[in-house]
């Protein structure tokens, strides 16, 4: 079957589904016969994860299909679901006497709208066990929950060692500051109830998960790569008129806050400049996360989740604060339209 087209730019987020093929020569229906083959993919994904530079967020393995959350920051999807699907259909093959294809060579990437769908979509990932599960009382959901071996939740409540593959701090950063292990297992037993169909997820689409303006965006992409389109997409993803460069964003949020631009690159205790600098950087820079970092004198792209993350308390909590980002809103959105 023809190779489905995806849109791919550096630092997208994605949830990747694969699933059992269609039909057996054998009948058989699972994608993982035993923990062996569950361990191996694990394997795999260790490898390919060190091997595309890519972040794996969270999973969960099923009887016939599995789960990743992923980000991309080398745009490089595609290569990377291949590569692992590759592997371990040839382990598989080998291993059960079998040929041919596992998961008819393709798979489900939905881009992510970030962080403002990462916490919801990680919860409905963790939570992916009960959906095959007739049981209705809370208890037992969370029984079932806190049994499952093979997904990342057991992880990141710290019922399981933390695996180096997987990387937790940006999820966990979106829940609390402090004590985001208990907070972040509350928020998903939140979802143990029957009536939570909408998980937060937004709308149903086939290409992306978030907000209309997201959705459209990523439709809007899709057609031009359907059209044969070839000019470089903004890597960012966001529809900013002009993308700027950090020097003169930076320089416009030193003249709002009265500052020298040399403090959104400080380190101090309760400061407001560098959560100010993520997100203005990553929402009117077109930078990835990581491409901000050395902006803000951190290293790492989860470093600057943290601050996205400060951004919005700071926003939330404080009138003032509201007041100060929309006078940064005006000022560098202006040099945007300009």
């Amino acid at each position: 079957m023809p190779r489905k087209l995806r849109v791919e730019y550096e630092g997208a987020l994605y949830h990747v589904t694969c699933r059992l093929v269609g039909s057996w020569r054998d009948g058989d229906r699972e994608l993982f016969r035993g923990d062996h083959d569950r361990w191996r993919i694990l394997e795999s994904l260790s490898e390919r994860v060190e091997a595309y530079g890519v972040n794996l967020h969270q999973y969960v393995l099923m009887a016939n299909h599995f789960h990743l959350v992923i980000e991309t920051p080398q745009a490089n999807c595609s290569a990377f679901m291949q590569s692992l699907l590759t592997s371990y259909t040839g382990y598989f093959n080998l291993r059960h006497g079998r040929h041919g294809h596992l998961s008819d060579g393709r798979f489900n990437a939905k881009l992510v709208q970030g962080d403002e769908y990462l916490l919801a979509l990680s919860r409905y990932v963790h939570l992916n066990p009960l959906r095959v599960s007739e049981l209705t009382d809370t208890a037992q959901r969370r029984k079932v929950l806190n049994d499952y071996y093979w997904s990342s939740y057991l992880q990141y409540v710290g019922r399981r060692k933390k695996l180096p593959f997987v990387t937790y701090a940006p999820t966990l950063s979106l829940v609390s500051r402090r004590n985001a292990v208990r907070r972040y297992r509350e928020y998903v037993e939140q979802g143990l109830a029957e009536d939570m169909e909408d998980w937060g997820l937004g709308e149903d689409s086939p290409l992306s998960i978030g907000g209309i303006e997201f959705r459209d965006w990523v439709q809007d992409r899709y057609a031009q790569l359907v059209a044969g389109a070839t000019h470089k997409e903004d890597v960012a993803f966001r529809p900013v008129e002009q993308a700027l460069s950090p020097e003169l964003i930076l320089a416009r949020l030193a003249e709002v806050m009265e500052c020298e631009p040399e403090q959104f690159r400080t380190r101090a205790h309760g400061q407001l400049h560098r959560p100010f600098a993520a997100y203005f950087l990553t929402r009117y820079g077109a930078l990835s996360r990581r491409a901000a970092a050395p902006y803000m004198g951190v290293t790492s792209g989860p470093a600057v989740t943290q601050q996205l993350s400060r951004y919005r308390e700071l926003i939330d909590d404080n009138r003032m604060m509201k007041k100060m980002a929309a006078a940064c809103e005006a000022a560098v959105g202006e040099e945007a339209r300009a």
